[in-house]
């Protein structure tokens, strides 16, 4: 392309117009042609050789006063059709634009990372899905058969008191046990299964719960459960044992070691708390275990034989044949907290951090 600029011979509306177009066309055919934009801002812009450059030395320097304002429209109208053509995706994307190969997977962009609760939450199931256990899933709004009356929860009953709940408004018309309420712990989620399945059952049940409990360091409103459940006959407390020796192990190291203490459930007989070597001080006793040795960590027991017969009574309203007869079918269950367990595992000291939503902290666990 010929670096000149040639004089006009006129400055009549007709020949500036042929002028100008002449070079929008060289403008057109170099952003076609070009693929290095930095060579063509140049040969066009550029100060001292760019091509705008000598169109204003050759012909508005030149021009006769009356002359000047329609070519300067005209001068004005191509700068903007170069910048415009710099911008363009031909021109702009350069020689790598041929060189993208669609067929490649696309660039991957991670939303973020898991919250710490629901990190920890995934490894307690992921334990329980070694060992054979399957994910079972309910609602967190419950009727209060499911909630309290099938789990031997009597109404009046003072064990539903450590259990006081948020309860939906506008159900005194209802029959007591199908009022509803927010779940105070994920054991609903066992009764709905034992009354669609029949045993074996080995479940393992993640999910929300509330409580009316007062916010402090170690309590909230608003908590996380992992409940597990195994029926099948001759199921024993020794299998219990067993199972949650396990599931400690693969969570806090192969040295923890698990004792069990006499408890009370309503919907277990026998029932135990466990409880773990601290993690901290390996058993010897550390301001985090109270210089005891040993964390509480869960509960635990063998299913009430009352919970059977609720579950066989629903069977039977629902058409079901009973298949829970407390005589042949056994089992066990337990139930930890996650937010315990995650702070225990990452040294957190108030429980309140899981749920402020300061990014200082949760981007500890990137």
């Amino acid at each position: 392309m010929n670096d000149t600029i040639p004089q006009l011979a006129a400055f009549d509306e007709p020949s500036l117009d042929a002028a100008f177009a002449t070079l929008a066309e060289e403008v057109c055919q170099t952003s076609a042609t070009l693929n290095d934009v930095e060579a063509f801002r140049l040969q066009w812009l550029g100060r001292k050789q760019g091509r705008l450059k000598l169109v204003s030395d050759a012909w508005l320097k030149s021009a006769p006063a009356e002359a000047r304002k329609p070519l300067g429209i005209r001068f004005n109208q191509l700068k903007q059709q170069i910048e415009a053509a710099l911008e363009a995706p031909a021109v702009a994307a350069g020689p790598k634009a041929a060189a993208i190969d669609f067929t490649l997977p696309g660039t991957t962009h991670t939303p973020g990372i898991q919250h710490p609760l629901l990190k920890t939450m995934h490894e307690i199931v992921a334990v329980f899905h070694q060992l054979g256990y399957s994910t079972n899933l309910g609602p967190q709004v419950e009727s209060d058969f499911y909630n309290f009356e099938a789990l031997n929860f009597p109404p009046n009953h003072p064990a539903r008191d450590t259990q006081d709940t948020l309860v939906i408004a506008e159900q005194q018309s209802r029959p007591s046990r199908d009022r509803l309420l927010m779940r105070t712990h994920t054991s609903p989620v066992q009764i709905r299964s034992m009354i669609a399945q029949e045993p074996p059952l080995r479940l393992v049940i993640p999910g929300k719960v509330h409580r009316n409990d007062a916010a402090d360091a170690t309590h909230s409103p608003i908590f996380h459960q992992v409940e597990g459940l195994c029926v099948d006959t001759n199921i024993t407390f020794s299998d219990l044992k067993g199972t949650l020796d396990h599931a400690m192990k693969a969570l806090f190291g192969a040295s923890v070691k698990t004792r069990f203490f006499p408890s009370f459930f309503p919907f277990t007989e026998p029932s135990a708390d466990v409880q773990i070597s601290c993690i901290f001080c390996s058993g010897k006793g550390c301001r985090k275990c109270k210089h005891s040795g040993w964390i509480e960590l869960l509960g635990c027991g063998m299913v009430d034989p009352a919970v059977f017969a609720a579950v066989d009574e629903r069977r039977v309203e629902l058409g079901k044949q009973p298949a829970y007869q407390a005589d042949r079918i056994t089992g066990f269950a337990f139930g930890m907290g996650v937010e315990r367990i995650a702070m225990i595992q990452h040294g957190i000291s108030d429980i309140g951090h899981f749920y402020s939503g300061d990014m200082r902290f949760l981007e500890q666990f990137a």
